[in-house]
């Protein structure tokens, strides 16, 4: 009930609480398809589907500049490919790299990506993390899957990782895009050698309530990486002395945004 509450809060917080979209209720983590930017699109949870939506179409959070039309993208939970389909929309010439961890989630995406006919777009059914290996999974079933943190996860199951850090090397990214649900700092430290070659990152940082926080580990590895960075809220509590809800067991999620002054 606690997390239906904060859900019920987070959408009334992104406008998608009322309205046209939530006149006829739906199940989440209910597999379902509909008409998305003219095309057919499979979402495994309608939930996840429109705050994706808002967040990436509508808040633009993903939006960047790059230095030419054929950009290269590397896109680190990639989920359903919304992120994908934002990308193809800025630069149609993009290539990207996509990795989902989930199998039934990936699934969803490669029917997404056939759907959209994008030829030029490689995925990748592991996990980043910071070595190769097989490695524990929470399926949440919609955005929220992670790699297990707290050790009292239910629905676990094994992934395969690959090293991110081996996709970095001698080339350039124009725009690296980390949303991997708590691996960040893990991920990030084991790159920090090969972010040279990062032009633009996006990072969402996931605080866990029980965890020690790594905020300022990431920000100094940005730093050292020549990086200027920004950050906005995705998560956070208005009272934070007083209010101790948590979303999915975390306590702050930022988006941060690294560039480099010209």
């Amino acid at each position: 009930m606690k997390l239906k509450k904060i859900l019920v809060r987070s959408l009334v917080r992104l406008g998608l609480k009322s309205g046209k979209t939530y006149e006829k209720p739906f199940p989440r983590f209910t597999p379902t398809e509909m008409v998305f930017m003219g095309k057919p699109f499979y979402i495994h949870d309608i939930s996840s589907f429109y705050l994706g939506k808002k967040e990436i179409f509508h808040w633009g959070v993903y939006k960047f500049q790059a230095e030419n039309d054929e950009p290269y993208i590397i896109d680190c939970g990639a989920n359903l490919g919304m992120s994908i389909i934002y990308f193809k929309k800025l630069y149609p010439k993009a290539s990207i790299t996509a990795f989902e961890a989930d199998d039934y989630i990936f699934s969803f995406l490669e029917k997404n990506i056939k759907s959209f006919q994008y030829n030029d777009v490689e995925l990748v059914n592991n996990a980043v993390w910071n070595k190769e290996e097989e490695l524990s999974f929470f399926a949440e079933g919609g955005a929220g899957g992670r790699l297990e943190v707290l050790g009292k996860e239910k629905n676990i199951k094994t992934v395969k990782a690959t090293r991110l850090k081996n996709w970095l090397k001698n080339k350039k990214i124009d725009f690296l895009k980390i949303d991997i649900e708590g691996a960040e700092s893990e991920v990030i430290d084991d790159c920090k050698d090969e972010l040279k070659n990062v032009e633009k990152i996006f990072i969402e940082y996931h605080s866990f309530n029980a965890k020690e926080q790594n905020l300022h580990r990431i920000l100094m590895i940005l730093h050292m990486a020549g990086f200027r960075y920004h950050i906005k809220e995705a998560f956070t509590r208005q009272f934070p002395f007083i209010d101790k809800d948590l979303n999915v067991e975390m306590d702050l999620q930022l988006n941060i945004f690294g560039y480099r002054d010209k």
